[in-house]
């Protein structure tokens, strides 16, 4: 195979790749981000384009999470992992 060859299937995996991102992300934006995200459910227009071209390179791993019902993961870090170890107190 030659370094012309191995090119044009470069480019034409890129473009099958974007194109496929490209299909998937109005779909996404529009019903997709809600089910993975519950904060993003009552978002309006602008945020849902400013969101597209994210969504059309990143569509394999939305898709994956989407179709698997799973919400966005929680932030783990020493601070939530402190509070969360310590006993509660009544208020009172």
């Amino acid at each position: 195979m030659s370094i012309v060859r191995a090119a044009e299937v470069v480019v034409l995996l890129c473009t099958v790749y974007i194109a496929c991102g490209l299909a998937f992300a109005p779909f996404f934006a529009w019903r997709g981000v809600g089910h993975i995200d519950p904060a993003a459910r009552s978002t309006g227009l602008g945020f849902r384009l400013i969101i597209l071209p994210g969504v059309a390179v990143l569509w394999p791993v939305l898709l994956r999470r989407w179709l698997a019902g799973r919400q966005a993961p929680s932030e783990s870090n020493a601070h939530r992992d402190a509070v969360a170890a310590r006993p509660r107190q009544a208020s009172g």
